[in-house]
Protein backbone atom coordinates (compact mmCIF):
# COMPACT_ATOMS: atom_id res chain seq x y z
CA UNK A 1 0.00 0.00 0.00
CA UNK A 2 1.11 3.54 -0.70
CA UNK A 3 0.92 6.08 2.09
CA UNK A 4 0.66 9.74 1.15
CA UNK A 5 2.12 12.14 3.66
CA UNK A 6 1.89 15.92 3.59
CA UNK A 7 4.17 18.89 3.95
CA UNK A 8 2.22 22.12 4.05
CA UNK A 9 2.39 25.41 2.19
CA UNK A 10 -0.08 27.94 3.62
CA UNK A 11 -1.77 30.39 1.28
CA UNK A 12 -4.08 32.96 2.83
CA UNK A 13 -5.37 34.39 -0.44
CA UNK A 14 -2.71 37.10 -0.42
CA UNK A 15 -2.24 39.18 -3.58
CA UNK A 16 1.52 39.12 -2.97
CA UNK A 17 1.68 35.33 -2.97
CA UNK A 18 4.49 34.08 -5.22
CA UNK A 19 3.31 30.94 -7.03
CA UNK A 20 5.44 27.83 -6.82
CA UNK A 21 6.26 25.77 -9.87
CA UNK A 22 4.89 22.21 -9.99
CA UNK A 23 8.37 20.85 -9.27
CA UNK A 24 8.57 22.96 -6.12
CA UNK A 25 5.07 22.01 -5.04
CA UNK A 26 5.78 18.29 -4.73
CA UNK A 27 8.56 16.03 -3.63
CA UNK A 28 8.90 12.34 -3.08
CA UNK A 29 10.41 10.32 -0.30
CA UNK A 30 10.30 6.52 -0.37
CA UNK A 31 10.99 4.30 2.61
CA UNK A 32 11.19 0.57 2.13
CA UNK A 33 8.95 -1.04 4.73
CA UNK A 34 8.21 -4.35 3.09
CA UNK A 35 5.97 -3.35 0.20
CA UNK A 36 5.04 -0.01 1.72
CA UNK A 37 6.21 3.29 0.24
CA UNK A 38 5.58 6.82 1.42
CA UNK A 39 5.04 9.58 -1.10
CA UNK A 40 5.31 13.04 0.42
CA UNK A 41 3.25 15.70 -1.33
CA UNK A 42 3.33 19.38 -0.51
CA UNK A 43 -0.27 20.65 -0.51
CA UNK A 44 -1.28 24.28 -0.71
CA UNK A 45 -3.68 25.36 2.04
CA UNK A 46 -6.14 27.95 0.80
CA UNK A 47 -7.78 29.94 3.57
CA UNK A 48 -10.56 32.05 2.09
CA UNK A 49 -13.61 30.75 3.93
CA UNK A 50 -14.63 31.35 7.52
CA UNK A 51 -16.91 28.33 7.79
CA UNK A 52 -16.93 24.68 6.64
CA UNK A 53 -16.53 23.86 2.96
CA UNK A 54 -19.49 22.28 1.16
CA UNK A 55 -18.49 21.83 -2.51
CA UNK A 56 -15.59 22.10 -4.96
CA UNK A 57 -15.70 22.39 -8.74
CA UNK A 58 -13.01 22.82 -11.42
CA UNK A 59 -13.78 24.48 -14.72
CA UNK A 60 -13.39 22.48 -17.92
CA UNK A 61 -9.82 23.65 -18.62
CA UNK A 62 -8.74 22.95 -15.04
CA UNK A 63 -7.16 26.38 -14.47
CA UNK A 64 -9.88 27.61 -12.08
CA UNK A 65 -11.22 26.07 -8.88
CA UNK A 66 -14.54 27.20 -7.39
CA UNK A 67 -15.33 26.58 -3.73
CA UNK A 68 -18.57 26.83 -1.76
CA UNK A 69 -18.98 27.03 2.00
CA UNK A 70 -21.40 27.87 4.76
CA UNK A 71 -20.07 31.45 4.89
CA UNK A 72 -22.29 32.73 2.03
CA UNK A 73 -19.47 33.62 -0.40
CA UNK A 74 -18.49 31.28 -3.27
CA UNK A 75 -14.84 31.81 -4.15
CA UNK A 76 -12.69 31.26 -7.25
CA UNK A 77 -8.99 30.34 -7.12
CA UNK A 78 -6.15 29.71 -9.54
CA UNK A 79 -5.97 25.91 -9.64
CA UNK A 80 -2.19 25.88 -10.08
CA UNK A 81 -0.92 28.01 -7.22
CA UNK A 82 -3.98 28.49 -5.00
CA UNK A 83 -4.07 32.26 -5.39
CA UNK A 84 -7.54 33.68 -4.81
CA UNK A 85 -9.07 35.53 -7.75
CA UNK A 86 -12.25 36.75 -6.12
CA UNK A 87 -15.57 36.04 -4.43
CA UNK A 88 -19.20 36.16 -5.49
CA UNK A 89 -21.20 38.23 -3.02
CA UNK A 90 -24.97 38.17 -2.85
CA UNK A 91 -26.12 35.08 -0.97
CA UNK A 92 -27.43 35.34 2.59
CA UNK A 93 -27.10 31.70 3.56
CA UNK A 94 -24.84 28.70 3.24
CA UNK A 95 -23.93 27.90 -0.36
CA UNK A 96 -24.31 24.17 -0.94
CA UNK A 97 -23.27 23.66 -4.54
CA UNK A 98 -22.01 25.30 -7.72
CA UNK A 99 -21.33 24.55 -11.36
CA UNK A 100 -19.49 26.45 -14.08
CA UNK A 101 -20.35 26.61 -17.78
CA UNK A 102 -18.11 24.84 -20.27
CA UNK A 103 -16.75 28.16 -21.58
CA UNK A 104 -16.07 29.35 -18.01
CA UNK A 105 -18.17 32.49 -18.41
CA UNK A 106 -21.05 31.70 -16.04
CA UNK A 107 -21.34 30.23 -12.58
CA UNK A 108 -24.51 28.93 -10.94
CA UNK A 109 -24.82 28.50 -7.17
CA UNK A 110 -27.47 27.00 -4.89
CA UNK A 111 -27.98 28.33 -1.38
CA UNK A 112 -29.86 27.89 1.88
CA UNK A 113 -31.22 31.43 1.38
CA UNK A 114 -33.83 29.87 -0.94
CA UNK A 115 -32.18 31.06 -4.12
CA UNK A 116 -29.95 29.89 -6.94
CA UNK A 117 -27.90 32.61 -8.55
CA UNK A 118 -26.30 33.02 -11.95
CA UNK A 119 -22.98 34.93 -12.01
CA UNK A 120 -20.53 36.36 -14.50
CA UNK A 121 -17.37 34.39 -13.71
CA UNK A 122 -14.91 37.11 -14.68
CA UNK A 123 -16.53 40.16 -13.06
CA UNK A 124 -18.43 38.54 -10.18
CA UNK A 125 -21.60 40.33 -11.29
CA UNK A 126 -24.87 38.66 -10.35
CA UNK A 127 -26.75 38.08 -13.60
CA UNK A 128 -29.95 36.54 -12.24
CA UNK A 129 -31.47 35.07 -9.08
CA UNK A 130 -33.91 32.15 -9.13
CA UNK A 131 -36.03 32.28 -5.98
CA UNK A 132 -37.83 29.37 -4.31
CA UNK A 133 -39.91 28.56 -1.25
CA UNK A 134 -37.17 26.38 0.21
CA UNK A 135 -33.36 26.07 0.16
CA UNK A 136 -31.66 25.29 -3.16
CA UNK A 137 -29.39 22.31 -2.64
CA UNK A 138 -27.84 21.05 -5.91
CA UNK A 139 -27.12 22.66 -9.29
CA UNK A 140 -25.80 21.22 -12.56
CA UNK A 141 -25.41 22.68 -16.06
CA UNK A 142 -26.46 20.52 -19.00
CA UNK A 143 -24.05 19.72 -21.80
CA UNK A 144 -24.31 22.84 -23.94
CA UNK A 145 -25.17 25.03 -20.93
CA UNK A 146 -28.68 25.76 -22.19
CA UNK A 147 -30.35 24.18 -19.16
CA UNK A 148 -29.59 23.88 -15.46
CA UNK A 149 -30.89 21.47 -12.83
CA UNK A 150 -31.73 23.03 -9.46
CA UNK A 151 -33.01 20.92 -6.56
CA UNK A 152 -34.91 22.34 -3.60
CA UNK A 153 -35.25 20.90 -0.10
CA UNK A 154 -38.46 19.86 1.64
CA UNK A 155 -39.37 22.83 3.83
CA UNK A 156 -42.47 24.13 5.63
CA UNK A 157 -44.78 21.70 3.88
CA UNK A 158 -43.11 22.07 0.48
CA UNK A 159 -41.80 18.77 -0.95
CA UNK A 160 -38.34 18.36 -2.42
CA UNK A 161 -38.22 19.16 -6.12
CA UNK A 162 -35.98 18.82 -9.15
CA UNK A 163 -36.43 21.84 -11.39
CA UNK A 164 -34.98 22.43 -14.84
CA UNK A 165 -34.46 26.06 -15.87
CA UNK A 166 -33.61 27.33 -19.32
CA UNK A 167 -30.52 29.57 -19.43
CA UNK A 168 -30.91 32.53 -21.78
CA UNK A 169 -27.97 33.59 -23.91
CA UNK A 170 -28.63 37.22 -22.98
CA UNK A 171 -29.06 37.70 -19.19
CA UNK A 172 -31.65 40.40 -19.92
CA UNK A 173 -33.90 37.68 -21.36
CA UNK A 174 -33.54 35.32 -18.40
CA UNK A 175 -36.75 34.18 -16.66
CA UNK A 176 -37.51 31.97 -13.68
CA UNK A 177 -39.87 29.69 -15.62
CA UNK A 178 -39.25 25.97 -15.16
CA UNK A 179 -39.01 23.74 -18.21
CA UNK A 180 -39.64 20.74 -15.96
CA UNK A 181 -40.52 20.24 -12.29
CA UNK A 182 -40.28 16.82 -10.66
CA UNK A 183 -41.75 16.31 -7.22
CA UNK A 184 -39.07 14.44 -5.34
CA UNK A 185 -39.24 11.60 -2.83
CA UNK A 186 -39.50 11.95 0.92
CA UNK A 187 -36.44 13.66 2.33
CA UNK A 188 -33.81 15.92 0.85
CA UNK A 189 -32.25 15.43 -2.58
CA UNK A 190 -28.54 15.99 -1.97
CA UNK A 191 -27.41 15.74 -5.59
CA UNK A 192 -28.99 15.69 -9.04
CA UNK A 193 -26.99 15.63 -12.27
CA UNK A 194 -27.54 15.23 -15.99
CA UNK A 195 -27.15 11.80 -17.54
CA UNK A 196 -25.67 11.05 -20.99
CA UNK A 197 -26.79 13.41 -23.77
CA UNK A 198 -29.02 15.30 -21.30
CA UNK A 199 -31.66 12.60 -21.75
CA UNK A 200 -31.91 11.67 -18.10
CA UNK A 201 -31.52 13.15 -14.63
CA UNK A 202 -29.88 11.12 -11.87
CA UNK A 203 -30.75 12.01 -8.27
CA UNK A 204 -29.81 10.74 -4.81
CA UNK A 205 -30.39 11.87 -1.26
CA UNK A 206 -31.65 11.20 2.23
CA UNK A 207 -33.78 8.14 1.46
CA UNK A 208 -30.68 6.24 0.18
CA UNK A 209 -32.27 5.52 -3.22
CA UNK A 210 -30.74 6.53 -6.56
CA UNK A 211 -33.30 7.45 -9.19
CA UNK A 212 -33.07 8.00 -12.94
CA UNK A 213 -35.69 10.30 -14.46
CA UNK A 214 -36.63 11.13 -18.04
CA UNK A 215 -35.45 14.73 -18.49
CA UNK A 216 -38.29 15.63 -20.86
CA UNK A 217 -41.32 14.04 -19.21
CA UNK A 218 -40.15 13.74 -15.61
CA UNK A 219 -41.10 10.06 -15.62
CA UNK A 220 -39.27 7.83 -13.15
CA UNK A 221 -37.29 5.28 -15.19
CA UNK A 222 -35.21 3.35 -12.67
CA UNK A 223 -34.49 3.05 -8.94
CA UNK A 224 -31.51 1.46 -7.25
CA UNK A 225 -32.01 -1.88 -5.52
CA UNK A 226 -32.64 -1.44 -1.80
CA UNK A 227 -30.70 -4.53 -0.77
CA UNK A 228 -27.53 -4.03 -2.83
CA UNK A 229 -27.68 -0.23 -2.71
CA UNK A 230 -26.90 2.20 0.06
CA UNK A 231 -28.55 1.75 3.44
CA UNK A 232 -28.28 5.32 4.70
CA UNK A 233 -28.28 8.88 3.37
CA UNK A 234 -26.40 9.37 0.09
CA UNK A 235 -24.29 12.48 0.62
CA UNK A 236 -22.46 12.81 -2.70
CA UNK A 237 -22.54 11.78 -6.34
CA UNK A 238 -19.79 12.19 -8.94
CA UNK A 239 -20.18 11.46 -12.65
CA UNK A 240 -17.30 10.04 -14.71
CA UNK A 241 -15.91 12.21 -17.50
CA UNK A 242 -17.59 10.12 -20.22
CA UNK A 243 -20.80 9.77 -18.16
CA UNK A 244 -20.72 5.98 -18.50
CA UNK A 245 -20.63 5.46 -14.73
CA UNK A 246 -20.91 7.41 -11.51
CA UNK A 247 -19.79 7.14 -7.90
CA UNK A 248 -21.89 7.71 -4.78
CA UNK A 249 -20.90 8.13 -1.14
CA UNK A 250 -23.08 7.44 1.86
CA UNK A 251 -23.37 7.68 5.62
CA UNK A 252 -23.47 3.86 5.58
CA UNK A 253 -19.65 3.96 5.35
CA UNK A 254 -19.42 2.93 1.73
CA UNK A 255 -18.99 4.32 -1.77
CA UNK A 256 -20.53 2.57 -4.76
CA UNK A 257 -19.85 2.65 -8.50
CA UNK A 258 -22.87 2.42 -10.81
CA UNK A 259 -23.57 2.02 -14.52
CA UNK A 260 -25.26 5.20 -15.72
CA UNK A 261 -27.74 3.65 -18.15
CA UNK A 262 -28.74 0.41 -16.41
CA UNK A 263 -28.17 1.51 -12.80
CA UNK A 264 -26.31 -1.76 -12.26
CA UNK A 265 -24.06 -1.78 -9.20
CA UNK A 266 -20.49 -2.28 -10.44
CA UNK A 267 -18.22 -1.90 -7.41
CA UNK A 268 -18.40 -1.21 -3.67
CA UNK A 269 -15.64 0.46 -1.66
CA UNK A 270 -16.06 -0.24 2.04
CA UNK A 271 -14.89 2.41 4.51
CA UNK A 272 -14.62 2.65 8.29
CA UNK A 273 -16.27 6.08 8.45
CA UNK A 274 -19.27 7.94 7.02
CA UNK A 275 -18.58 9.11 3.45
CA UNK A 276 -19.26 12.78 2.66
CA UNK A 277 -17.44 13.24 -0.65
CA UNK A 278 -16.26 11.19 -3.63
CA UNK A 279 -14.41 11.87 -6.88
CA UNK A 280 -13.34 9.84 -9.92
CA UNK A 281 -9.92 10.34 -11.51
CA UNK A 282 -10.21 11.34 -15.18
CA UNK A 283 -6.75 9.93 -15.89
CA UNK A 284 -6.20 6.74 -13.89
CA UNK A 285 -8.46 3.97 -12.60
CA UNK A 286 -8.56 5.61 -9.19
CA UNK A 287 -11.29 7.03 -6.98
CA UNK A 288 -10.84 9.21 -3.91
CA UNK A 289 -13.23 9.04 -0.97
CA UNK A 290 -13.46 11.34 2.05
CA UNK A 291 -15.55 11.85 5.14
CA UNK A 292 -15.09 11.30 8.84
CA UNK A 293 -17.17 11.30 11.96
CA UNK A 294 -20.03 13.76 12.21
CA UNK A 295 -19.05 17.38 12.73
CA UNK A 296 -20.85 17.56 16.07
CA UNK A 297 -18.40 15.00 17.47
CA UNK A 298 -15.20 16.47 16.04
CA UNK A 299 -14.09 18.12 19.28
CA UNK A 300 -14.45 14.85 21.14
CA UNK A 301 -11.50 13.20 19.40
CA UNK A 302 -8.17 13.96 17.79
CA UNK A 303 -7.52 14.03 14.07
CA UNK A 304 -6.52 10.38 13.83
CA UNK A 305 -9.57 9.10 15.72
CA UNK A 306 -11.82 11.22 13.53
CA UNK A 307 -10.47 9.50 10.40
CA UNK A 308 -10.30 12.67 8.34
CA UNK A 309 -7.92 11.53 5.57
CA UNK A 310 -8.87 11.15 1.92
CA UNK A 311 -8.61 7.51 0.84
CA UNK A 312 -7.58 6.40 -2.65
CA UNK A 313 -8.92 3.15 -4.11
CA UNK A 314 -8.31 1.30 -7.36
CA UNK A 315 -11.56 1.72 -9.26
CA UNK A 316 -11.57 -1.76 -10.79
CA UNK A 317 -9.82 -3.89 -8.17
CA UNK A 318 -11.44 -2.04 -5.24
CA UNK A 319 -8.16 -2.22 -3.31
CA UNK A 320 -7.10 0.69 -1.13
CA UNK A 321 -4.08 2.44 -2.63
CA UNK A 322 -3.33 4.96 0.09
CA UNK A 323 -4.49 8.03 1.94
CA UNK A 324 -3.82 11.74 2.31
CA UNK A 325 -4.05 13.29 5.76
CA UNK A 326 -4.19 16.94 6.72
CA UNK A 327 -7.70 18.14 7.54
CA UNK A 328 -8.65 18.74 11.16
CA UNK A 329 -12.27 17.79 10.59
CA UNK A 330 -14.43 15.75 8.24
CA UNK A 331 -13.82 16.11 4.50
CA UNK A 332 -16.96 17.55 2.91
CA UNK A 333 -15.83 18.07 -0.70
CA UNK A 334 -13.44 16.45 -3.19
CA UNK A 335 -12.61 17.17 -6.82
CA UNK A 336 -10.04 16.00 -9.37
CA UNK A 337 -8.56 18.49 -11.79
CA UNK A 338 -9.76 17.55 -15.32
CA UNK A 339 -6.15 16.78 -16.27
CA UNK A 340 -5.97 14.21 -13.46
CA UNK A 341 -2.67 15.58 -12.15
CA UNK A 342 -3.99 17.24 -9.01
CA UNK A 343 -6.95 17.12 -6.69
CA UNK A 344 -8.45 19.32 -4.01
CA UNK A 345 -10.30 18.68 -0.78
CA UNK A 346 -12.50 20.89 1.36
CA UNK A 347 -13.11 20.29 5.03
CA UNK A 348 -15.15 21.14 8.06
CA UNK A 349 -12.04 23.06 9.20
CA UNK A 350 -12.69 25.76 6.58
CA UNK A 351 -9.62 24.99 4.47
CA UNK A 352 -9.26 23.99 0.84
CA UNK A 353 -6.21 21.76 0.37
CA UNK A 354 -4.76 21.67 -3.15
CA UNK A 355 -2.58 18.65 -3.93
CA UNK A 356 -0.34 18.35 -6.99
CA UNK A 357 0.61 14.72 -7.49
CA UNK A 358 4.26 13.71 -7.47
CA UNK A 359 5.45 12.09 -10.70
CA UNK A 360 5.82 8.79 -8.86
CA UNK A 361 2.10 8.69 -8.14
CA UNK A 362 1.53 7.89 -11.80
CA UNK A 363 3.85 4.89 -11.67
CA UNK A 364 2.01 3.14 -8.82
CA UNK A 365 1.42 -0.49 -9.69
CA UNK A 366 -1.02 -2.73 -7.89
Amino acid sequence: MIKFSSCTVCVFASPIFVPLSPSELTKRKEEERGEEAIIIMRPILMKGHERPLTFLKYNREGDLLFSCAKDHTPTVWFADDGDRLGTYRGHNGAVWCCDVSRDSTRLVTGSADQSAKLWDVQTGTQLYSFTFNSPARSVDFSVGDKLVIITTDPFMGNPSTIQVKRIARDPADQTSDSVLTIKGPQGRINRAVWGPLNKTIISAGEDSIIRIWDSETGQLLKESDKESGHQKTISSLCMSTDKSHFLTGSADKSAKLWDTRSLTLLKTYQMDRPVNAVAISPLLDHVVIGGGQEAVNVTMTDRRAGKFEAKFYHKILQDEIGGVKGHFGPINALAFNPDGRSFSSGGEDGYVRLHHFDADYFSIRM
